[in-house]
């Protein structure tokens, strides 16, 4: 019974959240009105500016910002205790994640679709913007160089998710075209593309497409990454009604749906009986082998509660296609509690699902603590992305095997989960890293045409044909693309050239990805608060979150550098030496950037306390 009210506590929490907090800010702070003209519709392109109906909208923005994150986070974070997990989970995400995200989509409505770090240039400097754009460059492209790799596990582990997940593809164009150029409404196409997803799971591995599973599951690392970056620069040029759209339109119903069941099979478990119990422990501030709590739980989960991927999506791709600005408050506010939910039920799965059932290494199947013990015996045993998964898909399969699901279907179903969210993340990080390289180009080269504003230059001749290929479509996604595809081509630390180790090169800078993450969010904060001050608002609400958010990462990335790192040895000892470097090239960034933020901001205050422009 426990279980079941932690999840019902935590929904009525967050709908309480969006019914008053999330109103609040959308009416008094940030004064939403439907009388704004929103940068989709006077920027309309047909490509990237599109306006896009809520619902659709809401489906493309909660695909992209949830992926493996809320999944993986929650399910190594449960080893600290489940109630520092949750209470990080809940609260984070609705004062710290939800402000964020519908903070930074708000931002960019106002300043013609820019990202936040583009906008950083006109609210704080131009060195500002460069520097913010080169972290956000630098985490997407450890995202996208990671991917490949998220992706070809996955489907080893779960190769009857293949070819559900490829099937989406096709079935994605023909509903966005059918949406777009009939004009027909949502719904028939929502039973439609419900329906065949789940016939495409129960029939996707019969007969033939057994031994197309299987074939594509032994695929070697690299060919995956090569596949689907090739897919993510399709994605990334076309339209984005034509697949990014009605894509994570089908993953979020698919979300939602498995989100209605997961609930359903708690209920069923606990009414039928079944010894459904927390096995996690409340507490466990110092497990063996695992870095300090502090700062790294808030590191650790960071899209089930606030995470810097989400302003580069609400900025960069969400922004693009808003048609009216109270869509502001579902949709990024909103979103994020979305998220917090699925990341509060992945926590639940692991803490407690697992005990309904789970095969043991030598294929005995293990129940209640015994499950537990096997599949978290210490903190290296959930150190990579397979236990992780496979923790939370097998706990949450046995949710829906209490409603009377098979366990194969079930297993099927949640891999299918995963894999595809995977997929939505490559996508969108690509298109948004292609956003991020044109208007770098921009800020470091000046413009072809016109400024994006006073503080650009007009471009040098001599650098007239490097800005010309970076701020065109083609050629900025191709950069995109060829920087991912170079460092994923180089193998993990450890590992020596082969055609079994070529692929897995993200690895490399993978330890610095969660911190930079979340250095993105205090950084998205810092433009916020000067955003705010600028018109004269009240900051309260996000000054608190804007330290701590810049704090915890700082505190991270000195602990890895000079105290923990790797194995208890920093990385400055030797360790590794190329992450130490770039460790600190981070952190005197972050410094950097806090102090031209803070002469700025705190210029705006005035004389006597009155806020004016600098």
């Amino acid at each position: 019974m426990k279980v079941l009210l932690i999840a019902v506590v935590a929904a009525l929490a967050y709908i309480l959240a969006y019914r008053t907090y999330g109103r609040w800010l959308g009416a008094k702070l940030f004064q939403l009105s439907a009388s704004r003209v929103c940068p989709s519709v006077y920027k309309s392109d047909g490509r990237d500016f599109v306006p896009t109906s809520r619902e659709v909208l809401f489906g493309h923005h909660f695909a992209s910002i949830a992926g493996t994150g809320p999944i993986v986070g929650p399910a190594i974070a449960v080893l600290w205790g489940w109630v520092p997990a949750l209470l990080w989970i809940v609260f984070g995400s609705i004062f710290i994640g939800a402000v964020h995200d519908m903070g930074a989509l708000v931002i960019s409505i106002r300043n013609d679709g820019r990202t936040v770090g583009d906008i950083a240039g006109r609210l704080i400097n131009k060195r500002a913007r460069i520097l913010f754009l080169a972290m956000v460059f630098l985490a997407l492209a450890i995202f996208l160089a990671v991917l490949g790799l998220v992706m070809a596990s996955v489907f080893r582990m779960f190769p009857r998710a293949i070819f559900p997940c490829l099937v989406q593809i096709p079935l994605a164009i023909g509903i966005g075209c059918w949406l777009h150029r009939s004009g027909r409404r949502i719904f028939p196409a929502s039973v439609l593309a419900l329906v065949l997803m789940y016939l495409s799971v129960m029939f996707g591995d019969w007969g033939p497409l057994h031994e197309f599973n299987t074939m594509l599951s032994l695929w070697p690392v690299w060919a995956w990454v090569l596949v689907l970056l090739a897919y993510s620069y399709v994605a990334s040029v076309l339209p984005v009604w034509v697949l990014l759209q009605p894509r994570d339109y089908i993953n979020s119903l698919q979300l939602i749906t498995l989100c209605v069941l997961l609930v359903l099979g708690l209920i069923f478990a606990v009414s039928g009986n079944r010894e459904l119990v927390m096995l996690a422990p409340a507490f466990n501030l110092h497990p063996a082998g695992a870095p300090p709590f502090l700062p790294f739980l808030f590191i650790t989960v960071a899209c089930g509660a606030v995470s810097g991927f989400h302003n580069i999506v609400s900025s960069g791709s969400t922004s693009k296609q808003l048609s009216a600005e109270p869509d502001t408050l579902p949709i990024g506010y909103g979103g994020m509690l979305s998220e917090g939910f699925l990341a509060v039920i992945v926590l639940l799965a692991c803490g407690a699902g697992i005990g309904l059932g789970m095969a043991g290494k030598d294929g005995v199947m293990l129940y209640g603590g015994a499950a537990w013990e096997a599949t978290y015996s210490s903190w290296g045993s959930m150190s990579g992305l397979g236990p992780c998964v496979s923790a939370f898909v097998h706990g949450s399969g046995n949710f829906l095997g209490a409603l009377g699901f098979a366990d194969s279907y079930s297993v099927a179903l949640m891999g299918l989960f995963v894999a595809s969210f995977a997929g939505t993340s490559m996508d969108t990080a690509c298109r948004l890293q292609r956003y991020v390289v044109e208007e770098l180009s921009h800020a470091m080269f000046g413009s072809s045409t016109e400024p994006l504003d006073e503080s650009l230059p007009k471009r040098k001749p001599a650098w007239s044909m490097i800005g010309r290929f970076l701020e065109s479509r083609h050629g900025a996604t191709l950069f995109a693309v060829l920087t991912a595809g170079a460092l994923a081509m180089v193998p993990a630390p450890g590992k020596d050239w082969g055609w079994d180790s070529v692929g897995t090169g993200g690895l490399i800078l993978w330890p610095l990805f969660g911190v930079t993450n979340q250095l993105v969010v205090g950084l998205a904060f810092l433009v916020l608060v000067a955003y705010l001050l600028e018109r004269g608002k009240p900051v309260w609400m996000v000054i608190l979150p804007c330290a701590l958010m810049l704090i915890l990462p700082l505190w991270a990335i000195v602990w890895q550098v000079f105290i923990g790192g790797s194995g208890g040895k920093p990385w400055i000892d030797g360790s590794n030496i190329p992450l130490a470097v770039i460790g600190v090239l981070v952190i005197f960034l972050e410094c950097w950037i806090i102090a031209e933020s803070w002469l700025v901001i705190r210029r705006m205050f005035g004389k006597n306390g009155k806020v004016t422009r600098p």
